[in-house]
């Protein structure tokens, strides 16, 4: 009786404990569960904020791709065009004399009434319709009637002659064609006045105004006089130039004392705080590099402001941290053995870290730089401080001429008064931003695959 009472109660207590088990198993499955549920749902949630976000910049940026444009047949009417042909070099003219002819003839070509040959040719798609020579201008852009000067003193055989010519369309006429402006608003709060408008109207029925894909926003700089023209060359150029000396100083400054404070430097309270500095100046704010950069490269080094160069040694600074931190961590990953092994086969220190160390980490290292890269690519705070946000109407030739970049030009662009406008080409300059930062990580993403395959 006692030996069934003690079976029983043996029994008893191994179901208990497998019940226990099955229960503490039946919690850490479904604390399993909902942890992974939870981690499913915050990679959604991220995925849905950044779709949200890009169809947002998509969907406001694509229409400023296609822009209203005006084709019409000019004709260079030798009664409006009086200057006549270009001057030809003779024998025996010097070259100050042929210089001094072209200079009169192109200052004659700035007297020629070309707004009148737009009008003229307005006027023949229109026959019948009355309308001011006023409204007229506010149909086309400021800049048609530079482009029909630049058109002829590039090709003077044009006088005479009537050839097709397509001419950008002003900014209020591109808002009221594609519907940003309220068509229900009176005539006195409308940016244009109402025989404008009827016929921009019949000129986009009949095709007259198409929307043309908008090519001067990557050939053109920023304008203020015609908005219509405004485009990103100066500071896509600015930028480029900017990433161009980021690369040349932050990555061999970089690799070069990430590489000396993990394999040469001794282990020291010099280097212990020269690491926490490093640690910090990666959280530093950006503001405060542009700070930097305006107190020594401006102030006391006398480097031209508004200048790539100048942006590209704040943006260096500010990327410096990132890449050594990024770069010691590549080196501690590669084994000690391989060290060891380096070094037992007769290395010295130097070629054990260059022939054997360094050649590992490049994917790391590259990874690093393109991600610096990516971060000071996007940064305006510190342009900001530095002058780049002046309007600088000319493509940079070198890294020490004036220049934007394109963070501070969506930044300027995004201030702009004429918000109907503006606020799709900001979306646009976004885009472009955006694909520049797509382009070097696809090219890094290539690069590292390569490198990983060599080892």
């Amino acid at each position: 009786m006692t030996d069934a009472t003690q079976t029983l109660t043996g029994d008893a207590a191994t179901q208990a404990r497998i019940s226990a088990i099955r229960s503490g198993l039946a919690r850490r499955h479904r604390s399993e569960a909902i942890f992974r549920g939870l981690g499913i749902g915050a990679i959604l949630l991220a995925l849905a904020l950044v779709g949200t976000l890009f169809y947002q910049v998509f969907s406001k940026g694509t229409p400023a791709f296609f822009q209203a444009t005006l084709h019409l047949d000019v004709t260079f009417s030798e009664d409006v065009v009086t200057v006549g042909p270009a001057p030809q070099r003779e024998q025996g003219m010097s070259n100050a004399e042929f210089q001094a002819a072209m200079l009169d003839w192109r200052r004659g070509l700035a007297l020629v009434n070309w707004n009148g040959l737009i009008e003229g040719a307005v006027r023949e798609k229109a026959p019948g319709f009355e309308i001011d020579a006023g409204d007229i201008r506010q149909l086309v852009d400021n800049n048609a009637g530079l482009t029909l000067r630049s058109m002829f003193e590039n090709d003077p055989s044009l006088l005479g002659q009537t050839v097709p010519v397509s001419l950008l369309a002003s900014a209020n006429t591109d808002n009221w064609l594609k519907g940003t402006i309220d068509r229900s608003l009176p005539d006195d709060r409308q940016q244009l006045s109402a025989p404008t408008r009827e016929l921009a109207d019949r000129f986009r029925a009949n095709g007259v105004i198409g929307m043309d894909f908008a090519w001067h926003i990557f050939t053109n700089t920023d304008s203020r006089t015609a908005p219509a023209a405004a485009g990103l060359a100066g500071a896509f150029v600015g930028s480029l130039y900017m990433m161009v000396v980021v690369i040349l100083l932050a990555v061999p400054i970089g690799v070069a004392s990430a590489v000396y404070l993990e394999e040469f430097a001794p282990q020291n309270r010099a280097t212990d705080l020269i690491e926490v500095n490093i640690n910090n100046l990666a959280a530093v704010p950006s503001i405060v590099f542009g700070l930097l950069g305006a107190a020594v490269f401006i102030n006391y080094f006398r480097l031209p402001i508004s200048a790539p160069i100048v942006g590209g040694l704040v943006l260096t600074l500010m990327t410096l941290p990132t890449i050594i931190i990024a770069t010691r961590s590549a080196l501690r990953q590669v084994s000690p053995s391989l060290r060891q092994a380096a070094l037992g086969l007769g290395a010295s220190r130097t070629q054990m870290v260059f022939h054997h160390v360094l050649p590992l980490t490049f994917p790391g290292i590259l990874t690093a730089t393109i991600i610096g890269v990516a971060q000071a690519l996007g940064e305006t705070a510190p342009l900001l401080l530095i002058g780049m946000n002046a309007f600088v109407a000319s493509i940079p030739a070198t890294p020490f001429d004036q220049s934007t970049a394109l963070p501070v030009q969506i930044y300027l662009w995004q201030g702009n008064e004429n918000r109907n406008f503006f606020e799709a080409r900001t979306s646009a300059a976004i885009m472009v931003l955006l694909g520049l930062m797509i382009l070097l990580n696809a090219i890094a993403i290539f690069l590292r695959t390569r490198l990983e395959r060599q080892k």
